[in-house]
């Protein structure tokens, strides 16, 4: 019976985790959502080191066409992020509000509409272990909200 505890311990604790845990696929890849209302669906993403490529696809739920609610999935150093999202306002929607060649961009998807959806291939060699990177909508005014975490992963 103490055995039985135990186990229904331990299984209770890593449910309890895989509620609070950031977005990790064993596979090199994950999903993340963003919807109508300003919203990714994660706070965090954990790119595990052993994967060479990590493969984010971002799926925008919402019903919005791209000029009214548009969304991307930029990823960047975080104390890139201000900088980049206010570059990107003045190189518009034709540029997925990106300013060109922006080197500070790790890796982004496309703007997309509601009902769309669109994969980045990020190179983990890019990312260096201790540093800060964030993912962010670069749609005017979306970074304010529509931010997370990204981390290099054991």
């Amino acid at each position: 019976m103490k055995l039985i505890s135990q186990i229904a311990a331990t299984v209770g604790a890593v449910s309890c985790l895989a509620l609070v845990s950031p977005a990790m696929a064993a596979d090199c890849a994950t999903t993340v959502e963003s919807n109508d209302a300003m919203q990714f669906n994660v706070k965090s993403i954990a790119v595990p080191k052993s994967c060479k490529t990590f493969a984010i696809t971002l799926k925008h739920v919402g019903k919005l066409p791209v000029a009214a609610m548009g969304h991307n999935l930029v990823i960047a150093a975080a104390n890139d992020l201000s900088a980049v999202a206010s570059d990107g306002i003045a190189a518009g929607l034709g540029n997925d509000y990106l300013k060109a060649g922006d080197k500070r961009v790790i890796a982004h998807t496309k703007m997309l509409g509601g009902g769309m959806s669109d994969t980045l291939q990020l190179q983990t060699d890019q990312l260096k272990a201790g540093t800060a990177y964030s993912f962010f909508c670069s749609f005017p005014g979306h970074s304010a909200l529509m931010k997370g975490a990204l981390t290099l992963s054991n």
